[in-house]
């Protein structure tokens, strides 16, 4: 399964929000009669479907939906918000929401649920290995139900026994270990994904399972839109800045330091232009950003990260830097070398 999934219909436009606790009162008249399917998840955010016994149907209800809905009862009771990670910090009474086209690889795991689940292979332990799966993700549905409804959740390696190592106490005596994996399914809230919405119990779990850090996004948001703000950029056609620095680590990271306002676009290219680095612009002015290779030069010039050396001549990018300190006294040396 190496083929790229298409897209989702859980993108901005046509965006509505929808009210988690609504969801929650409407869900209790279909409870009883849900239909839960489960699909393991890799570390390439890869779905696999499971065949599932019928006694463990029973428990699907209690471990995913009960401990939510309970939550999400005792927090309207309380007059819990929701908000968005770009509104609040993660506090006492808030359930934050982001959406699933702001987080990439959900984004990929659900364009294959929601798309192309006729190619989602069934997940043995004889072709598909256990070590690379990172979560479980439950699909809620019921013919009267319109939204899309999944509960996502991370599978910690603590909770998967492999192999015929390991030991089983039944009747108070110690047998052999005779399955080819064991599993336990974590109890807490974690992720509950509504149409375009993602709710979040956990800002860890989320991080852990679909490697977004909301902190970092949000930050580098705000960064994007002040660029766009005093930069003229000629991008490729349907394409925006935050679209093109998704899912790259490196250059999100940059934008949390960079103040955009410190440089103008005139002092950009000429500094630019001193390294010998090539920034396009089309007839309008704007700098030309068409792939990763000039979005990477356009970040590492706003962060300043190339140089050239007054003493040898050679020009560097650098991949660390630390500010100097400068000790005055008469007899400093320089430290830490």
């Amino acid at each position: 399964m190496e083929q790229t999934p298409t897209d989702i219909t859980a993108t901005k436009d046509g965006y509505q929000e929808t009210d988690v606790f609504a969801w929650a009162n409407n869900l209790l008249q279909y409870k009883e009669e849900l239909k839960i399917d489960l699909f393991l998840v890799n570390k390439n955010y890869i779905p696999y479907r499971t065949n599932l016994d019928k006694e463990l149907r029973a428990q699907l209800e209690p471990l995913f939906v009960d401990g939510l809905l309970e939550y999400l009862f005792d927090g309207a009771e309380k007059g819990m918000v929701v908000r968005g990670f770009e509104d609040a910090e993660s506090e006492e009474g808030v359930l934050q929401r982001t959406q699933v086209f702001k987080v990439p690889n959900a984004y990929a795991t659900l364009s294959w649920l929601n798309t192309q689940e006729h190619e989602i292979e069934v997940f043995n332990d004889a072709d598909h290995d256990f070590k690379r799966i990172k979560g479980i993700v439950a699909r809620l549905s019921h013919p009267n139900m319109k939204q899309k409804v999944y509960i996502a959740k991370v599978l910690p390696r603590s909770n998967v026994m492999q192999g015929r190592t390991g030991w089983m106490l039944r009747s108070g005596k110690f047998i052999p270990f005779d399955a080819d994996a064991s599993l336990r399914i974590p109890s807490d809230n974690q992720l509950l994904i509504i149409d375009q919405d993602i709710y979040v119990f956990s800002q860890t779990r989320l991080k852990q399972l679909f490697a977004y850090d909301a902190k970092e996004a949000s930050i580098a948001e705000k960064k994007v839109a002040e660029i766009n703000t005093h930069f003229k950029l000629s991008l490729p056609e349907g394409q925006t800045l935050q679209t093109l620095i998704e899912g790259k680590k490196s250059a999100i990271k940059k934008l949390q330091k960079i103040d955009p306002t410190r440089i103008k676009q005139e002092q950009l290219l000429e500094h630019a232009e001193e390294l010998g680095i090539e920034l396009m612009q089309d007839d309008a002015g704007a700098i030309i950003i068409m792939d990763d290779k000039e979005l990477g030069k356009f970040v590492n010039l706003l962060n300043d990260d190339y140089m050239e050396s007054s003493l040898t001549g050679e020009r560097y990018e650098i991949i660390r830097k630390r500010p100097l300190k400068i000790d005055d006294s008469a007899d400093s040396t320089p430290s830490d070398l």
